[in-house]
């Protein structure tokens, strides 16, 4: 009997130096989320998309790790890529769709091909981006919480690792992403296909 109550306590002492870490995460969290820090302003769906571009140039750049959140309050890894101003050359947008019996439905959307699609407020909330990308004034290392070129609100949470930059060119601009919300999304020469198959912007 001594020799199970034994066993006991040190089941029970590893049950607690692995359940404080995981209650601390949770409770770090849910402040987060009451606090606004966490990237989502609404419910993300269970389907990422691409987005690619020819160029794009901005204006107050930010960037910053945050969570999304979707319908079933699962939490979601990002990278939060905010800009106050942004024009983007040859967009498309792109999300595919697998459905009972027809299979595979791919969404295009393309814009900005002789008019550089304009945005303000952007944020992106991406889980994947390349391209070549220049910067003026670049700060890499700041605290998320301490970011203050990008748009308002655009922040992470303290000691998390963040950069900015006065502006930012990208090249051959491939990101996937959860989520996309701008104060203003003008595009010029919009141009939105539903086809079966798999057709993607990258």
């Amino acid at each position: 009997m001594e020799h199970d109550l034994d066993d006991g306590k040190v089941r029970w002492r590893r049950f607690a130096v692995l359940t404080v870490p995981a209650v601390a995460l949770t409770a770090g969290l849910g402040i987060a989320l009451a606090q606004g820090a966490l990237a989502a302003s609404f419910a993300v769906s269970g389907q990422q998309f691409k987005v690619s571009a020819k160029s794009l140039t901005g204006e107050g750049f930010v960037q910053y790790g945050s969570v999304d959140v979707n319908a079933r309050d699962e939490l979601i890894p990002v990278a939060v890529t905010a800009i106050k101003k942004a024009e983007l050359n040859s967009l498309c947008q792109s999300v595919v769709t697998s459905l009972p019996v027809i299979g595979d439905i791919s969404l295009n959307l393309t814009a900005g091909k002789k008019t550089p699609v304009e945005a303000t407020n952007l944020f992106v909330d991406a889980t994947q981006l390349s391209g070549n990308a220049s910067f003026t004034n670049i700060e890499i290392g700041r605290d998320a919480s301490t970011l203050d070129k990008g748009p308002d609100g655009a922040q992470g949470m303290q000691d998390l690792f963040s950069q900015q930059a006065d502006t930012v060119k990208i090249t051959d601009l491939k990101q996937t992403a959860w989520a996309t919300n701008a104060g203003t999304f003008t595009l010029s020469g919009l141009d939105l296909k539903i086809s079966k198959g798999t057709k993607e912007c990258f």
